[in-house]
């Protein structure tokens, strides 16, 4: 079940949304054409490790200074593979253009970095002794989802599934996604000490953010 687009119509280009995709790229290649060493040092600098927060020892082991907290936002531009840099590209692409056009470019570009951080926040308040870097625009993109879930609740998204288009209500679509979202989050939460590549909780803090928040950055509606 792949999103390929939807039908909400855009009426600007949307500048802040495809600047934030080529950035995500640029970075993600840069540090694929690094030596493995200086990648790995990257990711544990501006990713979001949870332990390095929780234990000051740990951080000090490991030679990683005290950042106040700037990985909750730098984080939000690294990406662990090609699989995931899609995933995120394919749903900002769809998502990001219309929210952005209900808020102007700057509102969305302060959104998206305030979803962002406090994804990283609960991500990190649910799994404070998680010993690798979370990273990804995923949290961030969930309170775009949000922001779109309640602009464009009857517009259809057309899924792929092969071999044939689906168009479903966005409200349908994005619904699924989030209780997906709660499924997981809960699971990983009961069933302590199992493999966790996904920062569940980073998009349910970014969606509810997302959630509580879009209202505030909407430009006025002219009449």
């Amino acid at each position: 079940m792949i999103p390929i687009r939807d039908t909400a119509p855009c009426y600007s280009k949307p500048y802040v949304t495809w600047g934030l995709m080529i950035i995500w790229i640029v970075i993600f290649v840069s540090m694929k054409l690094m030596p493995d060493e200086m990648s790995v040092r990257l990711l544990n600098i501006y990713g979001m490790v949870p332990i390095r927060y929780s234990s000051t020892r740990w951080a000090a082991v490991a030679n990683i200074p005290f950042d106040y907290y700037f990985s909750f936002i730098s984080n939000l531009f690294l990406h662990g593979n090609w699989m995931h840099l899609v995933a995120n590209l394919l749903f900002m692409w769809i998502f990001g253009d219309n929210v952005e056009d209900r808020m102007g470019r700057l509102p969305f570009l302060v959104f998206y970095l305030i979803c962002g951080f406090f994804a990283s926040i609960l991500q990190w308040y649910f799994d404070p002794m998680l010993a690798i870097p979370v990273v990804g625009a995923s949290g961030a993109i969930a309170g775009v989802l949000a922001a779109y879930f309640f602009l464009y609740p009857l517009e259809r998204v057309i899924l792929f599934l092969f071999p044939i288009l689906v168009p479903v209500p966005a409200i349908a679509f994005l619904g699924i996604w989030v209780m997906i979202q709660l499924h997981d989050a809960t699971t990983s939460v009961l069933f302590e000490g199992g493999t966790i590549d996904v920062a569940w909780w980073a998009h349910i803090g970014g969606f509810i953010t997302g959630c509580i928040l879009y209202r505030l950055f909407l430009k006025e509606q002219k009449v």
